[in-house]
């Protein structure tokens, strides 16, 4: 596929602090550093996506709407800062329903690729879960682990081989550094 290489951020524990279940703005609250690692993401000419499994709706403690209501808020919030993300993708279904959105299943990242013209080759995924970097290898697109959230109890479940930082600020340099390799041409 051509087009935009993009960046694919997992949300909970990712983004913002791992607290289950988050579905309302005063449950939100941000890592450290991941609204400047949002910023550096478009400074580096890439586009922000966040994909993310909301199984709480599928577990009916909060519908659809919930879900859309406070991504609509993150992106506000955001944007009057200067930081645009191009779009939030989510799972509303539990495991048991074997969809193709579910992360490990690559649905979410595809289905973004196909919207908004992303290059998934050249894109990468930051998540805190085996099943995040799963979704991003069935997707091509590079995967790296946050030791935020799950991550640092997840990492053993993660293959050899696939980057590892220690939050979204390290995840992101890593790949300003791949992103800098490749315009000179060392990829």
């Amino acid at each position: 596929m051509t087009g935009r290489p993009a960046v694919f951020f997992d949300r909970d524990g990712t983004l913002n602090v791992e607290k289950n279940y988050v579905h309302a703005p005063a449950e939100w609250a941000w890592l450290p550093g991941a609204v400047d690692a949002l910023r550096r993401v478009g400074e580096l000419g890439l586009t922000a996506v966040v994909v993310t499994n909301q199984s709480g709706v599928g577990r009916g403690y909060y519908d659809r709407s919930a879900v859309t209501a406070l991504h609509d808020w993150v992106a506000a919030g955001l944007s009057t800062q200067g930081i645009s993300v191009a779009g939030f993708y989510f799972c509303p279904h539990v495991e048991a329903d074997r969809c193709d959105c579910r992360k490990p299943a690559p649905g979410l990242l595809t289905r973004a690729a196909r919207e908004l013209g992303l290059d998934l080759d050249r894109s990468f995924m930051i998540g805190d879960k085996a099943a995040d970097v799963a979704a991003a290898r069935a997707a091509g697109v590079t995967p790296i682990l946050v030791l935020t959230g799950y991550g640092a109890s997840e990492r053993a479940a993660v293959p050899v081989g696939v980057a590892v930082a220690d939050d979204v600020v390290g995840a992101v340099r890593w790949i300003e550094g791949r992103v800098q390799n490749r315009e000179r041409g060392l990829s």
